[in-house]
């Protein structure tokens, strides 16, 4: 049986940095960041991304991110495994929890979301999760 949540999210922290730069504006980076959640998901996430950029800002990435804190009524921590796209205006992001990386009463926990972010946040978003033996 699977349970829908909701929370939000906003960055506590954003430290980009390139690490390859090529011609006409492409550029992959690395990005370290810290994100506050609230809602169904309460805690902090540690992550780490890896981003390329297109000559007109656009691009993928791809990432980890390490959660600590509650879902629901459960505490501990989690990882979360990020793909997504973006543009000058928005993000789509895809996160999947990663199956036999949570912890303490969080143990078994599997599922994800999409998330699409525009503007400033709290950024608020819907997600599936449900926990496995």
């Amino acid at each position: 049986m699977n349970t829908t949540g909701k929370a939000t999210f906003t960055a506590i922290n954003w430290d980009e940095k390139p690490y390859a730069e090529m011609q006409g504006g492409r550029k992959l980076t690395r990005v370290q960041a810290t994100f506050a959640y609230e809602g169904d998901i309460e805690g902090e996430g540690s992550m780490e991304y890896l981003m390329a950029y297109d000559p007109d800002g656009s691009g993928s990435f791809v990432g980890l991110e390490r959660i600590v804190g509650r879902i629901g009524e459960r505490t501990g921590s989690f990882v979360a495994q990020h793909t997504g796209t973006f543009d000058p205006k928005s993000v789509t992001t895809r996160w999947e929890f990663i199956p036999g990386l949570g912890t303490e009463a969080l143990e078994g926990l599997v599922g994800g979301g999409e998330i699409i972010l525009a503007g400033h946040g709290p950024y608020p978003f819907v997600f599936e999760y449900d926990f496995k033996p």
